[in-house]
């Protein structure tokens, strides 16, 4: 597999056999600068001022090589990379609002101000408009820490990814990956929990009446749809969280490389308007969709664990 540098090096290599790409278009439209953002790496890409480019201080046993490899993949390098530093900003982030919120909480039964309303609002939002409809008014408190985890860890996620010279580190699909492995270790050891093993997977297949000629045929196959479809529904889960805020992303750093892309100064002037005025606009839509997909996974996971605690 070729990385950013290689894929670059090739990119000017074609342009300047044939495509009679300029070199500043060939920069600003080269894959390993379009894909930064949302790439995980040692380093923290800043302006040309700064020094382009923040490398993170590894740990002294980090190698590339792994302790060992799985299908040639190396395992556990032990490097500190830019999207770890984001997730623990955002855990940070996360834990100190609602501890703050917490301890104001506790000392007044009084209103607590906007900040602590807003909180408030999105965490009624999240057990009253997601927790009890997917699970169920009996079940859901007792997923509600998961859930309220999952949607803010997500959401502030999404927002530092806005944030210019960091990273969208929910359009990497191994973080987003992450996040459906634990919604699926949720819904699989909650529903054995509930039912047993034995009788968790006996649900996976609908009640149906047949004669029993029939079943013997009909249950097993569904049976095997239905655990497959387990599967499946969670790998979605990870795929869709993923597309979305990687698309988005990069609409908007196409929209900005046409800037650059653009050698002549009155091509300038007439493309770069349009090109801010097409960020700003994907800036303000990718604000929306940044709210929207920590609900739409927090949603699809609320209603992946309601559907474990009963019976098909």
């Amino acid at each position: 597999m070729l990385d950013a540098n290689e894929i670059t090096k090739q990119s000017i290599e074609s342009a300047s056999m044939g495509e009679k790409i300029e070199g500043g278009m060939a920069y600003h439209l080269s894959p390993a600068h379009l894909f930064d953002h949302v790439q995980d790496a040692k380093y923290f890409e800043v302006p040309a001022f700064l020094g382009s480019k923040w490398s993170i201080p590894q740990l002294p046993f980090a190698n590339e090589e792994g302790m060992f490899s799985l299908a040639g993949l190396p395992i556990f390098r032990f490097q500190i990379t830019k999207f770890m530093l984001l997730e623990l900003l955002a855990a940070v982030m996360v834990l100190v609002a609602f501890v703050w919120l917490a301890r104001r909480s506790a000392s007044s039964t009084r209103p607590q101000g906007k900040r602590a309303n807003i909180l408030e609002v999105f965490v009624l939002f999240v057990r009253d408009e997601i927790a009890k409809p997917a699970i169920g008014s009996h079940d859901a408190h007792r997923f509600l820490p998961f859930l309220l985890t999952l949607f803010f860890f997500i959401l502030a996620l999404n927002l530092i990814g806005m944030v210019p010279m960091l990273g969208s580190v929910t359009s990497a699909i191994s973080v987003t990956a992450a996040f459906a492995l634990l919604t699926f270790v949720v819904v699989v050891s909650s529903g054995m929990k509930k039912m047993g093993v034995v009788g968790f997977l006996k649900a996976q297949a609908p009640h149906m009446d047949l004669p029993a000629a029939l079943k013997i045929i009909i249950v097993p196959g569904i049976w095997l749809i239905e655990m497959f479809g387990l599967f499946i529904k969670h790998f979605v889960l990870a795929v869709r969280l993923f597309a979305n805020m990687f698309a988005g992303h990069l609409v908007l750093a196409a929209f900005v490389a046409l800037i650059g892309a653009v050698s002549t100064t009155y091509l300038v002037w007439g493309v770069a308007p349009v090109a801010v005025v097409a960020g700003i606009a994907i800036s303000v839509l990718e604000l929306f969709v940044a709210f929207l997909q920590a609900y739409v996974f927090t949603f699809l996971a609320a209603l992946f664990i309601g559907s474990a605690q009963h019976a098909h």
